[in-house]
């Protein structure tokens, strides 16, 4: 990934979602399918993981969420 640039396609079926990730430079894609329920940021870490584990490089850490923890 020279630039760093991934598309998402988002394509609700039934109550999941089909979530595409796509290198820009490569053309590369991968398919994951999540829960509807999922959050779009959950989905696009899921996705993004999946690529990039693929294209052999090592996974960003998870996002942590805002707010308070208890």
């Amino acid at each position: 990934m020279g630039q760093g640039e991934v598309y998402f396609e988002f394509s609700q079926v039934g109550r999941q979602m089909r979530v595409a990730a796509i290198d820009a430079d490569t053309g590369i894609e991968v398919i994951v399918i999540t829960p509807v329920s999922a959050t779009k940021m959950q989905m696009q870490q899921l996705a993004l993981a999946k690529l990039l584990k693929k294209l052999g490089t090592t996974p960003p850490p998870p996002a942590r969420p805002a707010g308070k923890l208890a």
